[in-house]
């Protein structure tokens, strides 16, 4: 099974600004994806939403990979965002990720834990923000 991964699927979806959303979203999640941010569940309409929020607000994005497993349709990993929002400030965010694949090698599920390492007050629900 040919699987993506959260590097590549954050580049497709806040890096390369001439892709389509749902294009860039229909090459990493599945048509049923769910995604559980700090206790806070979507849909994959609902994750659209916040992708397409974020790429209003951000200018650039790195995302470091730490620790990352793949387990048949398990996945976990520990990572890093570094984003330059678009009004200079940056914002860092340890991310801790358990997901699960469709039999295609897209997301089904993603449940996250996020910590702010460096950012403001108002950065604190970047991970979630519409």
């Amino acid at each position: 099974m040919n699987r993506t991964g959260i590097a590549a699927a954050l580049a497709d979806l806040l890096l390369d600004s001439g892709l389509d959303l749902r294009e860039a979203a229909d090459r990493h999640f599945a048509p049923d994806y769910r995604q559980r941010t700090d206790g806070r569940w979507d849909d994959r309409d609902g994750f659209l939403e916040h992708i397409a929020h974020l790429r209003t607000v951000v200018a650039e994005v790195s995302v470091e990979v730490h620790d990352e497993m793949y387990d048949g349709t398990r996945y976990a990993d520990r990572h890093t965002v570094h984003v330059t929002k678009r009004d200079g400030s940056t914002v860092r965010t340890e991310v801790y990720l358990f997901g699960e694949f469709a039999s295609d090698g897209r997301f089904r599920r993603i449940e996250e834990v996020t910590l702010m390492l460096e950012g403001s007050d108002t950065d604190r629900n970047l991970g979630s923000a519409r």
